[in-house]
């Protein structure tokens, strides 16, 4: 245990004391080194508060596998120091860790602003160490009574069973009974609880009809007068998508060249009670406004509340000149990672209906008068639009290409073709064979020269090294990841290194806050790189590089602007990361 002057120690209340007396010397030992490893940085800066749940979390992760440990050494009956002498060794133990926890959180405002200078974040001069310490203890306090409030259940449950068992069975069967009941009180009750009502209340603010943005009239618009979805079935992100585009002046104005409105096509969860049905009501909607009639058309599936990012689809419509049709449809109200925990069939099934719905409808049409046809999705969507095309069923007529930012580390895909790199190749930006199918590229573009051919698919993955949505892994708890091998991403810190278990824990937050980061950093991507990666998918020829320069600073204080309105609003960029 940690040293306790023994004269507190006396006057201390006897359950306080007994409890201190109880604390495992190695479970401290190791809960330390654990908690010290949380205060190293990873991808995301953190706040004093993620700092003290982190650390908390990672000692009580590292405190209970010392008590494992001690538990094994004893239950083989190996030697343990006497009284005295295991007094004098807490006492020891107790010094290391105190001494250990001072020293690193001495370090942590260093290493977080190691994050911030990279990401162009102003530094912070304190890590707060008190108020991450007391933080921690309270959250190792309530993870250490939630142990032990499974070890009495487990206790109670071997006792009874003890009566008809032998003794150790009956232990066996007690722990077993005791997670049972804990698994399915935390996944049946609390969790499936919790989603139903954030479900619930997603539902309903999804449904809510924002008074800043009134019903267009325009008859080519989604949700119109004369459109087939009506305005308040479309949800929450599918008016702000409808709404937040540019118009034909406003890209006129920034190119300099004759201009058309782009087309946005969105079907919310109201509008159908089937996915199917849903991409059908899509399928005739575009065909209403004539969305086959433009030059690009785009299939895009939305994160899981159904939000789509602006500096995507924003960056392509002025890349085009407005000749851009583009049709989404939502299949969940739960964020992305909520949405991928309780329902990932929904996103799967809603995404391969629309791709089949447009496709079908697409090869239909002649060659030489149809769009080009592209596929895009971020972070869930990503995934989700990865796996609504097969590739099989396109070979006889392909489309032309994707663009997938942010892709979450379950993509299916996009694991493939990482495992799959170049020797040689980072896995935080790989090269793939000679890059003729599929590109990768991040903050400073793509390893492959420009000029490099293309086969007749184009597929371009934007991701940055600091995003943890796609480079979380469960692996992570025990082996060092690929993408931590030197050299590692310009916007990485150089201070990151990998813990046993820590590591998979820093990175399990990271995701939980990566849209907290600046533009082009994180989970958070910029207009400027998807006008590069746009650029690639789409063979854009008619920007000069001036204008270019112009357009990306254009799109990056638009995309500012809205995100720091003066009323707190982030407009389209609300529900950024979905």
């Amino acid at each position: 245990m940690l040293p306790v002057p023994q004269t507190l120690h006396r006057h201390l209340p006897s359950f306080f004391r007994s409890h201190l007396d109880s604390l495992s010397g190695v479970g401290l030992m190791l809960g330390t080194l654990f908690f010290a490893a949380a205060l190293t940085p990873t991808l995301i800066p953190r706040t004093h508060i993620t700092q003290g749940v982190l650390a908390g979390t990672c000692f009580a992760a590292g405190y209970g596998l010392g008590v494992l440990w001690h538990w094994l050494w004893a239950y083989m009956e190996l030697p343990e120091p006497r009284a005295r002498a295991g007094r004098i060794v807490k006492g020891v133990i107790g010094v290391l860790c105190l001494s250990v926890a001072i020293l690193f959180l001495w370090r942590t405002a260093e290493w977080q602003n190691t994050i911030r200078a990279l990401m162009e974040m102003p530094p912070v001069t304190s890590a707060h160490p008190f108020k991450v310490s007391a933080i921690a203890l309270l959250t190792f306090i309530a993870l250490l009574a939630l142990a032990r409030l499974f070890k009495l259940v487990a206790r109670f449950l071997a006792a009874q069973v003890r009566r008809v068992v032998p003794r150790r069975v009956a232990n066996v069967t007690g722990a077993a009974i005791a997670i049972l009941i804990f698994w399915l009180l935390a996944t049946d009750v609390f969790f499936r609880g919790a989603l139903h009502v954030l479900d619930a209340s997603f539902r309903e603010f999804d449904a809510l009809l924002e008074p800043e943005r009134p019903q267009p009239t325009a008859a080519l618009k989604t949700g119109g007068p004369q459109s087939l979805i009506h305005w308040n079935e479309l949800g929450r992100a599918g008016r702000e998508f409808i709404a937040s585009g540019p118009n034909a002046s406003e890209i006129q104005a920034q190119s300099g060249r004759d201009a058309m409105e782009p087309i946005r096509v969105y079907v919310g969860l109201r509008g159908a009670a089937t996915p199917q049905a849903r991409a059908r009501l899509a399928l005739e909607e575009m065909k209403r406004v004539g969305a086959f009639e433009r030059s690009v058309l785009v299939v895009v599936t939305p994160t899981g509340t159904g939000w789509i990012d602006p500096a995507a689809m924003d960056s392509l419509e002025y890349l085009q000149h407005g000749d851009v049709a583009s049709v989404a449809m939502q299949y969940s109200y739960l964020s992305s990672p909520l949405s991928l925990l309780a329902q990932p069939e929904y996103g799967a099934e809603a995404a391969r209906a629309l791709f089949l719905a447009v496709y079908e409808y697409w090869t239909a049409l002649p060659k030489d008068r149809r769009p080009k046809l592209y596929l895009h999705g971020l972070s869930l969507g990503a995934m989700n639009s990865a796996g609504s095309a097969e590739l099989f069923e396109m070979i006889g007529d392909p489309i032309q290409g994707a663009l997938w930012s942010g892709p979450p580390f379950e993509s299916r895909v996009w694991r493939t073709i990482t495992d799959a790199r170049n020797p040689g190749s980072p896995a935080w930006l790989p090269e793939l064979r000679d890059g003729a199918f599929v590109r990768f590229m991040n903050q400073h573009g793509s390893p492959v020269p420009a000029d490099a051919p293309w086969g007749p698919m184009r597929v371009i993955y934007l991701q940055y090294a600091s995003d943890p949505v796609t480079f979380f892994d469960y692996r992570d708890l025990y082996r060092r990841p690929a993408w931590m091998n030197a050299p590692m991403g310009p916007d990485v810190s150089p201070e990151l290194r990998w813990y046993p278990v820590v590591t998979m824990l820093q990175l399990a937050l990271d995701m939980a806050v990566g849209t907290n980061t600046p533009l082009g950093y994180g989970h958070v991507y910029a207009p400027q790189h998807y006008v590069d990666a746009w650029i690639a998918v789409t063979d854009v020829r008619d920007w000069s590089p001036d204008a270019l320069a112009g357009l990306k600073t254009y799109l990056l204080e638009r995309a500012r602007a809205a995100m720091e309105d003066e009323e707190g609003s982030e407009g389209a960029y609300e529900g950024r990361g979905g």
